[in-house]
């Protein structure tokens, strides 16, 4: 039996065919458009910023508390330090990312005065 045989399982894309030749023509492409692309990664990184901050949070609560005796136990004025820290530097990504959101919503949505010179 002959195994290099195609014959009967031939593929419509090469067969010459110019009705079928367009169909190859016509599929989507696979990467994103750099707009979109960015925008789909800063909608990422907001989701996932509250899970970072609750996990940079609890860090704490690993410390050791003195009850072994293996090490010194953290003070509470370093973990208050720690929080607020932590606090600080997600108000201040999360000002980030809002910059980020305005400066490509400007190019999502299209102003007033734009639609009224193009008659679409």
């Amino acid at each position: 039996m002959n195994t290099d045989s195609t014959e009967g399982t031939r593929d419509p894309f090469t067969t010459g065919d110019p009705t079928l030749s367009g169909l190859a023509a016509q599929k989507p492409s696979v990467f994103l458009e750099r707009r979109s692309y960015r925008r789909r990664r800063l909608m990422d990184a907001a989701k996932l910023l509250p899970m970072l901050g609750a996990m940079l949070l609890a860090i704490p609560m690993l410390w050791p508390t003195g009850a072994e005796g293996e090490s010194p136990p953290t003070s509470t004025s370093s973990a208050i330090i720690y929080i607020f820290l932590i606090w600080t530097l997600l108000i201040l990504v999360n000002v980030v990312f809002s910059l980020g959101v305005r400066r490509w919503a400007e190019s999502w949505v299209s102003s007033p005065a734009d639609t009224a010179q193009d008659p679409r």
